[in-house]
């Protein structure tokens, strides 16, 4: 193992920090941006073709 261990506290705190630090949670908000619009568009589609 490593020089330093960690205490149950400092590893949930640990965890919590790099949690943050993930870019995978800005590109999930980018990914359901991309899908409601998609989602809009195919709406509106549907409403064109309908009139």
């Amino acid at each position: 193992m490593g020089k330093y261990q960690l205490d149950t506290k400092s590893k949930v705190a640990a965890a919590k920090y790099q949690d943050g630090k993930k870019p995978a949670v800005s590109n999930k908000k980018d990914k359901i941006n991309q899908i409601r619009e998609s989602y809009l568009q195919k709406q509106k589609d549907k409403q064109q073709s309908v009139e």
